[in-house]
């Protein structure tokens, strides 16, 4: 099945620099945006807190919590509904400050007054209450970090094994782009960076290697067999000759994204957007970026005029 047409002729190499100075602008906007809000909005696994599961007897709304929290003096960082909104189930995320580790039970105690006050005598049941210190929290930060770089790594590895550094080095950058547009998404919305977001980010990079050495491994068989046209017009038709193996592949993931986005509540909702920006981010920068640098590199050692 072809969405586009065989001799479709898209002129990609000669938007590359244009697609370069989008994505400058975007990684732009995103440092501003972090520098703005001070960083990444850390969820209560890398900055340690208490997590409360708490499900309640009838609908109530979140602002209610919220409010009988804070008049408690219990102010809450976040409040995420779990499961379907019929399940009446939330999860409440408290500050090491707000809720020392030593008085987590002096706190239950006192939680389940706040909410008996709320909603009346059996109204909310606590299913369970989590705590994560500050300094396990530093601990998956590092680690977050590492497998996100050593996943670069890796990638770098096996794809000079298996083409040439410049194309090598071409994939990485792109996957490198790729993160740094889609964490620069997550802090201009001001979306909690979680464990969750991790393994959708290292979700990204292995759609985005993908798509790049599909892009690749064309361009390396015409190399093979097409002699009579320069490097720019070969990129040019590999790029061409894959669209439709591309649309349709993003295409189909961007519409089992949206849906999880759009129905799978709030549990997925922020997993959902950071793949559904990191593949759309993962296919341009398959075309532009990837392709782009492999033409850079080449011109710049002089292979081409």
């Amino acid at each position: 099945m072809d969405l586009i047409k065989p001799n479709i002729n898209i002129n990609f190499v000669g938007r590359m620099k244009t697609a370069v100075f989008i994505s400058w602008a975007l990684i732009l906007i995103g440092v501003v945006s972090f520098i703005y809000h001070k960083g990444p909005n850390w969820g209560v696994e890398f900055v340690g807190g208490t997590e409360v599961h708490v499900k309640f007897a009838k609908p109530i709304r979140p602002d209610n919590i919220r409010s009988a929290l804070s008049s408690a003096g219990y102010p809450s960082e976040s409040l995420q509904q779990l499961g379907l909104p019929q399940d009446n189930e939330y999860l409440v995320r408290f500050s090491s400050a707000t809720v020392p580790f030593e008085k987590i039970q002096e706190f239950r105690g006192k939680l389940e007054g706040i909410f008996k006050s709320a909603v009346g005598e059996n109204g909310a049941s606590i299913l369970r209450i989590d705590y994560i210190g500050p300094e396990v929290g530093k601990e998956l930060i590092r680690k977050a970090i590492i497998s996100v770089v050593l996943g670069w790594v890796v990638i770098l590895l096996y794809l000079m094994i298996r083409f040439e550094f410049e194309y090598a080095l071409g994939a990485v950058i792109a996957i490198i782009h790729d993160v740094f547009i889609t964490i620069g998404a997550l802090s201009l919305l001001n979306k909690e960076f979680t464990l969750s977001i991790v393994a959708a980010i290292l979700t990204v990079i292995g759609y985005s290697v993908n798509d790049t050495i599909v892009i690749f491994d064309r361009i390396r068989e015409n190399l093979k067999k097409v002699t009579k046209i320069g490097f720019r017009q070969l990129v040019n038709e590999s790029v061409n000759q894959t669209l439709s193996r591309t649309t349709l592949t993003v295409v189909t993931v961007f519409l089992v994204l949206v849906a999880l986005f759009l129905l799978g509540g709030s549990v997925i909702h922020d997993f959902a957007f950071t793949l559904i920006v990191g593949v759309v981010t993962g296919t341009y920068s398959s075309i532009f970026i990837a392709s782009a640098f492999v033409v850079y590199w080449k011109y710049k050692k002089g292979l081409l005029s």
